[in-house]
């Protein structure tokens, strides 16, 4: 087995740029993306076949039908992360392994409708909810132990809208190209 991974076909948009104090213009164009991105989710990958379904966007990968329930196994954690911390003092939080949520029958099945209802809902109340915070509210804090790192809620939106792009490149490379 072939243990290189093209870092293009890993992180065809390249990988995430960690910023510490993001601007609130950064902020407001992340929560940007986090509002459109269950649209334009759902209008890429809706009319998709069984067989395209089930294309990977890189061999050894997760096919489109795992990326869009991981999607919605990943932004449930860091609604739940950015609620946390901004409601306790810095909450070590739990972490997950993401391979192992896309093998249950719920994360691997190509019925991805209950997915993207989840995903519109929440992504719903996640805009509503960092809206309303403050700027001191968005340099609150979590721990992730497992990586020994805090991290800050603007970072996390950071992050999770680049995961948005991430993925979104995925499904695209899945489609064109398929392994």
């Amino acid at each position: 087995m072939n243990t290189h991974v093209d870092p293009l076909l890993q992180y065809p948009i390249g990988k995430f740029e960690w910023i510490e104090h993001p601007s609130r213009k950064e902020i407001k164009t992340a929560i940007s993306t986090l509002e459109e991105f269950p649209l334009i989710l759902k209008s890429t990958v809706s009319d998709l076949s069984k067989d395209i379904l089930l294309n990977k966007y890189r061999p050894d990968a997760w096919n489109i039908a795992q990326v869009v329930h991981h999607i919605a196994d990943s932004h449930m954690h860091s609604y739940l992360r950015i609620k946390h911390a901004l409601l306790e003092e810095n909450p070590h939080i739990k972490d997950y392994h993401e391979v192992d949520w896309a093998k249950t029958e719920d994360a691997s099945n190509i019925d991805l409708s209950y997915s993207l209802d989840l995903i519109k809902a929440l992504h719903k109340r996640w805009s509503l909810f960092l809206k309303s915070l403050s700027t001191e509210e968005i340099m609150k804090t979590y721990f992730h132990p497992e990586r020994n790192k805090k991290y800050t809620i603007g970072t996390t939106v950071l992050i999770y809208a680049w995961h948005c792009d991430h993925h979104l490149a995925h499904i695209y490379n899945a489609i064109r190209k398929g392994y």
